[in-house]
């Protein structure tokens, strides 16, 4: 009986060492070939799908797979037909909450309520666009509600606008929040500068493909495009479904 249990536990152990070796050959081999499609971006490791010869790897805020042998990478969501479950969207959305997590809060806008908030949600925002004012008009339903609001700015027409500008004068003002929700209503900021995460701001927004104001990012990782009133959003954060956002 101990020879019997002594040869399963070696031929288990044989098994899996050959299917760890097979694996690091795979990494080495899909790691090569990322260097010559994702160079630049901070790639995670590389992880066995349930499709045998496929992995997966986090592209900075994005989930791509790559064949065992590196020559194909595959974009899209991956499906599970049975369960009818998609397996690319919870990884995606762990994506998002790494790469924004690179951003110390130090260097956001943030909004709370004065008790203990429940939820706290990312909003990629522009100073000027109609919706995004809307959602700050909101700012205290939101707070009222649980909601911590951390704002992240994204200037729409780029480095050279009128609206980055007013993004570093309110970011410069000795109050800046005072002077972001100043901003929201409309007023003109007094023109500063100073040492500012603006840029950095709108290059996340650009790695996790942010593409319009507002955007807001919940604290599962969920990309939700547009505006939801406060209610609506709280429904949804505490696991409800509202209608879709504007």
């Amino acid at each position: 009986m101990h020879r019997y249990a002594a040869t399963v536990w070696l031929s288990s152990f044989l098994l899996l060492s050959v299917v760890f070796a097979d694996q690091t050959q795979d990494t080495a081999r899909i790691q090569e070939a990322l260097k010559g499609v994702v160079s630049g971006s901070e790639t995670s490791a590389v992880v066995p799908t349930p499709i045998p010869g496929i992995y997966e790897v986090m592209v900075g805020a994005n989930v791509v797979y790559f064949s065992a042998d590196g020559q194909y990478m595959l974009v899209g969501d991956l499906i599970d037909t049975k369960a009818h479950k998609n397996l690319s969207v919870p990884r995606r959305n762990e994506a998002r909450l790494h790469a924004i997590n690179t951003i110390s809060e130090s260097d956001m806008f943030i909004f709370a309520p004065e008790k203990q908030a429940k939820h706290t949600i990312t909003v990629f925002t522009d100073l000027d666009c109609g919706y995004c004012r809307k959602l700050h008009k909101d700012i205290k339903g939101y707070n009222d509600s649980g909601i911590r609001v951390r704002y992240l700015l994204f200037p729409r027409a780029g480095k050279d606008s009128k609206s980055y500008e007013k993004a570093v004068d309110a970011w410069c003002a000795s109050d800046r929040n005072a002077a972001f929700t100043r901003a929201k209503n409309g007023e003109e900021l007094e023109r500063k500068e100073c040492p500012n995460p603006i840029l950095r701001h709108m290059a996340l927004g650009e790695q996790i493909g942010i593409t319009g104001t507002p955007t807001i990012i919940t604290d599962t990782g969920e990309m939700i495009p547009g505006y939801l009133p406060p209610d609506k959003l709280a429904n949804h954060l505490d696991g409800d479904h509202p209608e879709e956002s504007k």
